[in-house]
């Protein structure tokens, strides 16, 4: 990675994502989260306040030195021990059936390979686990319009936000990983540009 996508983009995303229009998704995907879970794309730390007190302990998988970094005080701070055991969400280094539950917030769109990232969650969490996930993607199919605009400016900010897509379908992707979609929320974010706030929030069970 070069200087900006080490030294430069954590410190966007962190400010990005701390905004507090995103405090009651991440107080909604994190309800119901139970026992030992897997969070990827831990980022800067910003679940750490929403993790209710029925976890037991939470695994973060985040590539950035410097935004693990950034987390040091959500972390110390945090009522549910938090520890960094990985680095990448495509190859988790975990044993099959470790977890409980799983955890991704506005992650899906920038893992290079998406699809084996949720072969693996599916591998390490135990049977009925739960995916908890919040992320954002392609506009509803009603949208065109919206999805045209996704379309055009992708390889934009592709490069500006470290290889994040616009236009990957969260709930099909889930769905083709063998996940069953339990509940899910489809909507706008508010506060957010269209393009990039075509949100699904919700939760998916592993067989």
């Amino acid at each position: 990675m070069g200087f900006y996508a080490e030294r430069v983009l954590p410190r966007i995303i962190n400010v990005a994502c701390g905004a507090k229009t995103a405090e009651p998704l991440r107080r909604r995907v994190c309800a119901g989260l139970v026992g030992e879970v897997v969070e990827i794309g831990f980022g800067t730390g910003h679940n750490v306040p929403f993790y209710p007190a029925s976890v037991t302990g939470v695994t973060a998988v985040e590539p950035s030195d410097l935004g693990w970094k950034l987390a040091g005080e959500r972390v110390k701070g945090s009522r549910v021990p938090v520890r960094r055991a990985g680095l990448d969400g495509q190859s988790l280094p975990f044993e099959d059936n470790s977890f409980d539950a799983a955890l991704s917030t506005w992650t899906l769109c920038t893992i290079p390979d998406a699809d084996a990232a949720l072969r693996e969650l599916r591998r390490v969490l135990k049977p009925g686990a739960t995916l908890h996930f919040l992320e954002h993607g392609l506009a509803p199919p009603q949208d065109e319009r919206m999805r045209g605009w996704q379309r055009r400016l992708e390889p934009i900010n592709k490069r500006l936000f470290g290889g994040c897509h616009l236009t990957r379908p969260a709930a099909d992707m889930l769905t083709n990983a063998g996940f069953s979609i339990t509940d899910i929320d489809v909507f706008y974010e508010k506060g957010a540009p269209k393009p990039m706030g075509a949100d699904s929030l919700g939760t998916a069970v592993s067989p």
